[in-house]
């Protein structure tokens, strides 16, 4: 009885302790064909995490609170990179423009929370077409820290840079 509970314990401690899943990238086409960039826009998220505690000399805790909107990050990243970023389609940069829209695409639990999954689609604005996409989880503090880990391990596999570790 005690080795099928100390399995059981072993088998969950394992299953949560699983490292992020590895990014997911389909390409059709190159996104170094493209000068601009069009970027749906999304709402802000909020989260916030906090702690209280006690001793004999009295209860304390305290609070923070995260905010962030997903195209901000997405826009930040691709303009390091060089695209410039179009406030509208505009028709005479169609061929050289990408809509990028901005999704959550699941969450899982791991270790002592879980993770939040997100998807960043590349469309050519002139034939509506996938030109590629990317798919990445992040995990962190809050909701926003998840979103924000996923969204650059997604964009760094994308573009061939080194992921941060986290």
């Amino acid at each position: 009885m005690r080795s099928k509970i100390f399995f059981l314990f072993l088998s969950f401690l394992s299953a949560g302790c699983a490292p992020l899943q590895q990014v997911s990238i389909m390409r059709v086409d190159k996104i170094e064909n493209y000068k601009y960039i069009y970027i749906t826009p999304t709402n802000r998220i909020n989260s916030s995490s906090g702690a209280v505690y006690g001793n004999q000399y009295g209860v304390y805790g305290g609070s923070s609170s995260k905010s962030i909107n997903p195209s901000e990050v997405i826009s930040g990243v691709l303009l390091k990179e060089g695209f410039m970023q179009l406030p509208e389609l505009k028709p005479e940069l169609i061929n050289e423009t990408l809509i990028i829209n901005y999704g959550e695409s699941g969450r899982r639990p791991r270790a002592f929370g879980y993770t939040i999954e997100v998807t960043i689609q590349f469309l050519s604005a002139k034939t509506n077409t996938k030109v590629c996409s990317c798919t990445a989880e992040g995990q962190g503090e809050t909701e926003v820290d998840d979103i924000r880990r996923a969204i650059n391990r997604c964009l760094s596999g994308l573009l061939g840079k080194e992921s941060p570790v986290y």
